[in-house]
């Protein structure tokens, strides 16, 4: 049984813009897929589609703008399909939210002081 990685050019193996995946996970079907990936390891669509409220061909839809966000890819393994996570990208997209916590936490803190100040 020999495992084929899918033929994605280098330039698209790149860290994304985060808005892109931001975009992509801002849908509850694509939400759903990603974190059923996560949990259960590479699945077939027709694993994914197990239980789904939408279609084979919906499922496909949603794989694709997820791939093309750089957060799932596919494989074959012998004649099947299996989709499974791009760990790289979910990475990004959290040291980028650990970003504006960080602003956010700074900003507070700011405020804080400010406030603080103006009460002595």
């Amino acid at each position: 049984m020999s495992v084929r990685r899918p033929s994605v050019a280098p330039h698209a193996r790149e860290l994304r813009n985060p808005a892109l995946v931001f975009a992509a996970l801002g849908d509850k079907t694509r939400l759903d897929l990603v974190a059923r990936l996560c949990a259960g390891g590479p699945l077939s669509i027709a694993r994914l589609t197990d239980g789904a409220d939408v279609t084979r061909q919906a499922i496909t839809k949603h794989l694709n703008i997820l791939a093309g966000a750089g957060l799932v890819r596919d494989i074959r393994v012998g004649r099947e399909r299996l989709w499974e996570v791009e760990t790289r990208q979910i990475e990004e997209a959290r040291r980028c939210l650990d970003r504006i916590c960080s602003q956010w936490d700074d900003a507070l803190g700011r405020l804080k002081l400010a406030v603080e100040g103006e009460e002595h």
